[in-house]
C-alpha cells in the first residue's frame, strides 16, 4: 500500500521529466527554427531551466517517496504490533509459538515486539519463555507482587516494567 508521500513523490518526479521532455522540445524547436535561438543561448536556457524546473521537481519528489517507503514500514510495524497484542488479550493466554505463526513471523520478531510493547507501555503480563507461554494480565494483578506467579519463587527487578523470576526465568511486564 502507498503512502500519500510516495504518491506525492512519483507525482513530482513525473511531473519533472514531463518538464525536461517539453524544455528539451522547446529548446530544440527554437533551435531547429528560423534562426532566432543560438547554441549558447539553448545551452544556457537549458542548464537554468534544469535548475530551477526539473531538478527541485524530481529531488522533491525522490525525497517525499523515500520518507513515504520509510512511513509505510513504520506503519506496518505498529499495525503487526497492534495486531499482535489483540490477539494476546483475546486470548488471555497463548504459546509464543502459536502467537508467532498467526502473526506469520518468528519467536525472535514477538519477543522484539513484544518488548517494544512494554516500553511504551501497551502490554502487562507475564511470559515464560522456557515453557513457551505468553500471559495477558491486567496491571492491577501484577503490580505488588512479591511472587512469581508460575512457581512462587521470590521475584527481582530486572528493568524498567521488567519483573524476572531468578528461579525459573518467567518475566512480568508491568506498564
Amino acid at each position: 500500500m502507498r503512502t500519500s508521500g510516495q504518491t506525492i513523490g512519483i507525482a513530482l518526479i513525473a511531473g519533472g521529466l514531463i518538464v525536461a521532455v517539453l524544455l528539451v522540445a522547446w529548446l530544440a524547436a527554437g533551435l531547429a527554427g528560423d534562426g532566432d535561438l543560438e547554441l549558447s543561448g539553448a545551452v544556457l536556457g537549458g542548464f537554468f531551466g534544469f535548475l530551477f524546473l526539473v531538478f527541485p521537481l524530481v529531488a522533491g519528489g525522490a525525497f517525499l517517496y523515500i520518507r513515504g517507503r520509510s512511513e509505510a514500514a513504520t506503519l506496518a510495524n505498529v499495525a503487526r504490533q497492534r495486531k499482535m497484542l489483540g490477539i494476546i488479550e483475546a486470548a488471555g493466554e497463548i504459546s509464543i509459538s502459536d502467537l508467532a505463526l498467526e502473526m506469520g513471523s518468528n519467536r525472535d520478531t514477538v519477543r522484539a515486539d513484544l518488548y517494544d510493547l512494554v516500553s511504551k507501555g501497551l502490554f502487562a503480563g507475564y511470559v515464560n519463555w522456557d515453557r513457551n507461554q505468553l500471559y495477558a494480565r491486567q496491571a492491577s494483578e501484577l503490580r505488588g507482587r512479591e511472587t512469581c506467579p508460575n512457581c512462587g519463587a521470590p521475584l527481582a527487578l530486572a528493568g524498567k516494567g521488567l519483573i524476572r523470576c531468578p528461579n525459573c526465568g518467567t518475566e512480568i511486564f508491568l506498564p
